[in-house]
């Protein structure tokens, strides 16, 4: 049984000597193909199997669209003339709003700080809402302090 193990001991070892030179290269060509997949190059195939995907910006993923809504895009539209968009924002559901109203309406003179600790959210979002508010002419401001309007 010693015979059997040496032999293939043996056998082991000489094929681990065979591939070693082909594992080095391998490691070379993979870290040079690692360092030029940064580089732009001349060639318009210039990317390599172990190179990262390239990401795309943003906007709707491929093939997100189904075929029915592109369908009904396309026939809705006249043709040669380009697809209206809506200006700005997109106006809320405003239960942010009603929610803000409720804790005005709860503690008259409370500052956009403190609301905004109380609902869990940032202050900037706050700044734009309780004006909005004062102009539909449910609270009103009153230095730092916001009120509700009976």
């Amino acid at each position: 049984m010693p015979d059997f193990l040496d032999q293939k001991r043996q056998e082991i070892s000489n094929r681990l000597k065979e591939l070693k030179p082909l594992v080095d290269e391998f490691n070379r060509l993979e870290s040079a193909a690692a360092a030029l997949a940064g580089v732009r190059g001349s060639s318009s195939s210039s990317s390599t199997a172990t190179a990262a995907p390239r990401r795309r910006g943003p906007g709707r993923p491929r093939g997100s669209r189904t075929k029915a809504a592109a369908f009904t895009t396309k026939a809705a539209r006249k043709p040669g003339r380009p697809a209206k968009r809506r200006a700005g924002r997109r106006k809320g559901s405003g239960t942010r709003a009603a929610e803000a109203l409720s804790f005005v309406k709860g503690q008259p003179g409370i500052t956009i700080p403190e609301l905004a600790a109380k609902m869990g959210i940032k202050q900037n979002y706050l700044y734009r809402v309780l004006p909005g508010l004062q102009q539909e002419g449910k609270v009103a401001k009153q230095g730092r302090g916001w009120h509700p309007k009976s």
